[in-house]
């Protein structure tokens, strides 16, 4: 049989039985040709002969047999395997404008290095963007002990809308093109799978996958630091729409309440400043304290969480605009929750306090959870892998074997 699966080299029945008994491994544990047979539901002779032919694939490896682990009792010992998680690597690579998060994980998502690289937003050329994330991939894999060859998928998230093949759309000022300044092009020649992606999508991806959004169909995920960004989840699918612009912010320059997408994080820190600008805080108090540039939204939410009264003012104005924006998704969307996430969740408690106070005023339809994300500021690197791996199990099987390590 051929190396590779692509083309007309396997029929498609074949084909369909390898993918079925790999997206079962893909999820199990190790396993025996019974369980995966009960699961698929095929003959017990043609889920050996796939097993096999998926160990030879380097996608499965069969582990000692019950007698070699001690759990044999009678009868012949049934032959167990498991997915070779190892003998590839995904990467997921949040790709902001002022930082550039690279994680590398095994085949099942496990992270294995996560590397930070601190960016000047005012720099962001294309070609500078280009050479930049690759310089944290290599440094990622360097660090995990892996080359570019060892990865099968990589994906990147950027701060632009993107639409399914992973373009983004003319900006007027070229900003989106930037930011997304011909990833998959760059990098397709050296990893066989490699997608783009919007940054507020990958949110909801992670929140999906492990955080606030797990088990739910309809959400939407507010990546809330500088900028706003959403990624909106309804009848179970993340949607994206023609040019990847669904939720796209600039809708919110029109809001009476809102004024623009400027971040959570940004309001608070900038609300502040304006109080203390004005005398409404004490100059003694430790925002005021601070030098203007030093002044951030994580000292504001800080000490709202622990009660200072000109904080918690603060905070409830941004927890009312937040409030706004809730009843605006709610309207359009009519999701079950709405996620806060991103690095600014770490302290937001007040302002979703505020925010659920208000928020009565802004919708007729049941009103949404409000949620804070537990996921950190790596939360969209965490979706960029998850949706590397899920590039991996949709493609793996149109790679030649040199693309999974033989000795893993």
């Amino acid at each position: 049989m051929s190396d590779t699966f692509s083309g007309g080299s396997l029929n498609l029945v074949r084909r369909a039985n390898l993918a079925a008994v790999l997206d079962y491994a893909w999820d199990a544990a190790d396993f025996t040709a019974s369980d995966a047979m009960t699961r698929v539901g095929v003959t017990r002779s043609t889920t050996i002969d796939v097993m096999d032919e998926l160990v030879r694939r380097r996608l499965l490896r069969e582990l000692p047999n019950a007698r070699a682990v001690g759990d044999y009792r009678k009868g012949r010992p049934a032959r167990r395997f498991e997915l070779r998680a190892d003998g590839g690597a995904v990467v997921g690579i949040d790709a902001g404008r002022a930082h550039l998060i690279a994680t590398v994980a095994d085949l099942r998502g496990e992270t294995l290095v996560r590397h930070r690289l601190d960016l000047d937003p005012e720099n962001d050329a294309p070609e500078v963007r280009r050479a930049l994330a690759g310089k944290a991939l290599d440094a990622a894999l360097i660090a995990a002990g892996l080359t570019r060859a060892d990865v099968l998928a990589l994906c990147i998230g950027v701060p632009a809308p993107v639409d399914g093949a992973g373009a983004s759309p003319p900006h007027r000022d070229h900003f989106w093109g930037r930011m997304n300044p011909g990833f998959i092009a760059d990098f397709a020649g050296m990893i066989p799978l490699v997608r783009v992606e919007n940054d507020a999508y990958l949110a909801a991806v992670a929140e999906r996958a492990d955080g606030a959004a797990v088990g739910l169909d309809d959400f939407v995920v507010l990546l809330a630091g500088e900028r706003l960004g959403a990624g909106v989840a309804v009848d179970g699918r993340i949607l994206r729409g023609a040019h990847g612009g669904v939720a796209e912010m600039v809708a919110f320059d029109r809001v009476t309440g809102v004024g623009g997408a400027w971040g959570l994080g940004y309001r608070a820190a900038q609300w502040a400043r304006e109080a203390v600008a004005e005398g409404e805080i004490d100059p003694d108090h430790p925002l005021a304290r601070l030098r203007t540039e030093e002044l951030d939204g994580r000292h504001v939410l800080e000490l709202a969480a622990s009660g200072d009264a000109d904080a918690l003012r603060v905070a409830a104005r941004v927890g009312e605009t937040l409030a706004v924006i809730t009843g605006i998704f709610g309207s359009l969307f009519d999701p079950r929750r709405v996620i806060v996430s991103g690095a600014v969740a770490d302290g937001i408690g007040p302002v979703l306090d505020a925010a659920r106070r208000a928020l009565p005023d802004e919708l007729d339809l049941p009103m949404p959870e409000l949620h804070a994300s537990r996921l950190g500021a790596d939360v969209v690197s965490m979706g960029a892998v998850a949706a590397a791996v899920q590039a991996a199990r949709d493609g793996v099987l149109d790679l030649t074997l040199p693309r999974l390590r033989a000795g893993a």
